[in-house]
């Protein structure tokens, strides 16, 4: 069964906004509220630890290692 909130102090620029896409999108505020708070936690963020884990497969897997001097030759050769 679905739960009713009430939301406070909603600051006119934010209100003013979710009226305007409400009515572009021919929903009710309250429609429209539902649709981005569904919208926002469906948002998948990275989890930092997968992300730090990652990063140390991709740098094992990294074969070798270049040197200042390398780097700059490289630049010096114009590659990027």
């Amino acid at each position: 069964m679905p739960t009713t909130i009430t939301i406070r102090d909603i600051p006119d620029d934010v209100y003013e906004k979710l009226k305007k896409q409400a009515e572009l999108h021919h929903r009710s505020i309250n429609s429209e509220v539902i649709y981005t708070l569904k919208r926002m936690l469906e948002c998948h963020r990275p989890d930092p630890d997968h992300i730090i884990d990652r990063a140390r497969q991709i740098k094992q897997q990294a074969k070798g290692t270049v040197t200042m001097q390398q780097i700059q030759e490289a630049i010096d050769q114009g590659r990027p």
